[in-house]
């Protein structure tokens, strides 16, 4: 675990120790490049759908993207059609929405489907929810294909409280209703998944010798607990972490992404065939 210590004023500038860890997973056989990205390769906004990737970000992913032996992939707790929307994302990119509930591997990856129960369990879900909304000035909800969003970044701080706490007291022990934490978010689902079975499901179906993933939020700590030794593991913030490095903001993952960039690039073109 790293210090919780900001940075220290200055030009954007990632630690030796990460630079370092960049250089040896750009050796591995076959690199995934998993990212979280609201808060990673995105800023936070007040609205969601205005969130966009840095531009460097966007760039240094495509890169990685186009290397041979290199799969990139989305994580993220976005459903699968609104992370499309906002991350236009590389056409090889792997993307995993709705915290691990959907997964989408390319042409012919079949879609989440709920069976009657969960449909009218998710129904129920948001009722609840809407009476909280109409109650709760600045909250609002997002529909996901297996669960519904109560965001409270508009509000402020003591009516997203209650509005959690409402929504919590009511739904937390109702039998298959799952509620994850998140900044400012508060995710309902009837289905069970996480970021962490769904990195791990991408190592599998890639067969990855080594992974990056980088993420902001309390969900992406599931992720960061599945990486194992030899992986690199990147907290974006100040909040508490297990992973081994940490940047402060999206703009420090940019840099990271382009530093991964230039270290794999350098690894694959030595392997060219009629390389000295």
């Amino acid at each position: 675990m790293t210090p919780d210590a900001r940075p220290a004023k200055g030009p954007l500038t990632l630690s030796p120790e990460l630079r370092q860890a960049a250089r040896r997973i750009a050796q591995t056989e076959h690199l995934l490049v998993a990212m979280d990205f609201d808060g990673t390769i995105s800023p936070l906004v007040d609205r969601a759908d205005d969130a966009r990737p840095l531009p460097r970000s966007a760039a240094a992913f495509a890169g990685l993207a186009a290397l041979p032996r290199t799969t990139t992939a989305l994580l993220s707790g976005r459903a699968l059609a609104s992370l499309r929307a906002v991350a236009s994302p590389p056409v090889d990119t792997l993307l995993i929405g709705s915290h691990g509930a959907e997964a989408w591997l390319g042409p012919g990856s079949t879609e989440l489907t709920l069976d009657e129960a969960q449909r009218q369990l998710l129904a129920e879900v948001r009722g609840v929810l809407e009476e909280i909304v109409e109650q709760a000035p600045g909250t609002l909800l997002e529909d996901k294909p297996a669960g519904v969003v109560l965001h409270t970044r508009l509000a402020t701080d003591d009516v997203a409280e209650d509005a959690v706490a409402a929504a919590r007291s009511v739904l937390q022990d109702r039998k298959g209703v799952f509620l994850k934490n998140g900044k400012r978010v508060l995710e309902t689902s009837v289905v069970n998944a996480s970021k962490g079975e769904g990195l791990t499901f991408l190592r599998q179906i890639t067969g990855a010798t080594a992974v990056l993933f980088a993420g902001d939020d309390v969900t992406d700590e599931d992720a960061l607990a599945r990486l194992e030794s030899g992986d690199v593991g990147v907290k974006v913030g100040l909040d508490f972490t297990q992973a081994e490095f940490r940047v402060e903001a999206p703009a420090h993952v940019a840099e990271l992404l382009e530093a991964l960039l230039q270290e794999r690039s350098l690894v694959v073109a030595e392997e060219a065939p009629g390389t000295d």
